[in-house]
C-alpha cells in the first residue's frame, strides 16, 4: 500500500503530516511512503531524513496525490486535488464537515474515503489518534507567550532593591486542553491565575495547577459525554458576560479558549468590556478565526482597541511547528495502525471499529456518517 504525504499549501504553515521517525515506523509495517520534496524543511526535517527512514521523495505533487493509496496531510484539499484521487483511496486530514459540505460531496463523488481529524471520536482508547487535543495544548502554551510579548509588564512578582513588581493577572476562560496548558504556562511564569468555565467539574483541575476557579452561579450546567462544555441558555450567558466583567476588568491578560466544532463560538468579551480594561492589557482570542470569542478580535491578525492589543492570529500550534508535527504525526500514524491490516499490509476501513465509526465521512460513493449526512442534502 502506497501511502503519500503532499506538502501543506496554506500560507505560513510549517507543520507536517508525518516526521521521518513515523515514516520509518511505517515502512517497517509494510507500506510504501512517497512524500513530495520539501515537505518537511518548515520544521526543520529534510529529504534526506527521510529517504534515510524508508521513503521515496518525488518532485511532483499532483503524482504524489494521484498515485497513493492513502493520503496524509494536515489541512483540508482544495475541491481540484480531490478530482486527483483515485476511486478508493483514503484521504486523512482535517476536513471541517460541518462548514465544507461541497468537499464532502467531491470526496463522495470521487469514491474517496475521506477520514477527518476533528470528528476521532473523544474516548480512552482514542485519545492517541486526538489531534485536536495534541494541537490545542499546545496553542495554550503559544497563547500565554504571544500574550507576554505584547504585554508592558512583566509576569511573576520580582524584589529588587528599585521596588517590587507585583505579578501579572491572567484571566483563561475555559478551562479544556488549551486553557488547562495556559492556566500551566502562565502560573510557570509567575503570574497569577484566575479561570472560569461554565463546567464545574473542571474547578478541581483549575486548583490543582495553581490557579483560582472564579465561581459564578449559572444554575444547572454540563458536559457532553464527549468531554464538551453544554451550550448555555441566553440567560446563563448573560449571568456568565455579568460575573465575567470585574475579573476581566482588573486582567493584564485575557485568554479566551471556548471552541464549539460545527457552531459558531459564543461571544465571551464585548466591546464593553474591552474598554473597561487597563491601556496596555492584551487579549488572546483562540477562536478568532472561527467568528470569535472577543468582539474587536480580527482573524489572522492582532489589533489594537482602547488601547488593549487583541490578539486574533490562529493556527497557534504552527508557532512551535517542529513540535506540533510531532504531536501530529503521531496521531496519524496511530490512526493507521489502528485500522493496519499486518496480513494484507494495508490500512482497512472497518465499520465495527468504534474510533472509524465516528471519523469516516465518506466510502464507497456514499456519506456514511449519519450526523454530516443529515446535513448534506
Amino acid at each position: 500500500m502506497l501511502l503519500g504525504i503532499p506538502k501543506e499549501l496554506a500560507s505560513g504553515e510549517n507543520r507536517v503530516a508525518i516526521i521521518p521517525s513515523d515514516a520509518k515506523k511505517l515502512v517497517r509495517a509494510g507500506a510504501a511512503v512517497q512524500i513530495e520534496a520539501g515537505l518537511g524543511l518548515g520544521s526543520g526535517f529534510s529529504d534526506q531524513e527521510y529517504v534515510d527512514a524508508g521513503a521515496t521523495v518525488v518532485a511532483d505533487r499532483n503524482a504524489v496525490l494521484s498515485s497513493a493509496d492513502v493520503v496524509l496531510r494536515i489541512s483540508k484539499p482544495s475541491i481540484e486535488e480531490i478530482k486527483q484521487l483515485k476511486a478508493g483511496c483514503i484521504h486523512v486530514s482535517y476536513l471541517d464537515p460541518f462548514n465544507e459540505h461541497e468537499l464532502i460531496k467531491a470526496f463522495r463523488d470521487q469514491q474517496v474515503t475521506a477520514i477527518s481529524m476533528e470528528m476521532i471520536p473523544r474516548s480512552t482508547r482514542s485519545q492517541k489518534m486526538d489531534a485536536l487535543s495534541s494541537q490545542a495544548s499546545l496553542a495554550g502554551y503559544v497563547m500565554v507567550l504571544l500574550a507576554t510579548t505584547k504585554l508592558p509588564r512583566i509576569l511573576p512578582m520580582m524584589m529588587t532593591p528599585a521596588g517590587t513588581l507585583k505579578p501579572a493577572t491572567v484571566f483563561i476562560i475555559g478551562a479544556g486542553v488549551a486553557g488547562l496548558q495556559a492556566i500551566a504556562t502562565a502560573k510557570r511564569l509567575g503570574a497569577k491565575v484566575v479561570a472560569f468555565d461554565t463546567r464545574d467539574v473542571v474547578a478541581e483541575q483549575v486548583r490543582s495547577l495553581g490557579g483560582k476557579f472564579l465561581e459564578i452561579d449559572l444554575g444547572e450546567t454540563g458536559q457532553t459525554k464527549d468531554g464538551y462544555a453544554v451550550e448555555l441558555t441566553e440567560e446563563q450567558r448573560q449571568l456568565q458576560l455579568e460575573g465575567q466583567k470585574k475579573q476581566i476588568a482588573e486582567s493584564d491578560i485575557v485568554i479566551t479558549t471556548a471552541q464549539v466544532f460545527g457552531r459558531k463560538p459564543p461571544v465571551l468579551v464585548t466591546k464593553d468590556m474591552v474598554a473597561g480594561m487597563k491601556p496596555g492589557s492584551v487579549i488572546v482570542d483562540m477562536a478568532a478565526e472561527t467568528g470569535g470569542n472577543v468582539e474587536g478580535s480580527v482573524a489572522g491578525e492582532t489589533v489594537e482597541v482602547d488601547g488593549v492589543t487583541i490578539i486574533g492570529n490562529g493556527n497557534w500550534a504552527n508557532y512551535v511547528s517542529r513540535d506540533a508535527s510531532q504531536m501530529y504525526s503521531s496521531n496519524l500514524f496511530n490512526l493507521v495502525d489502528e485500522g493496519w491490516d499486518k496480513e494484507k499490509q494495508a490500512m482497512v476501513i472497518d465499520f465495527e471499529n468504534d474510533i472509524l465509526q465516528g471519523c469516516v465521512i465518506t466510502h464507497s460513493g456514499e456519506i456514511v456518517n449519519d450526523t454530516i449526512k443529515n446535513l448534506i442534502k
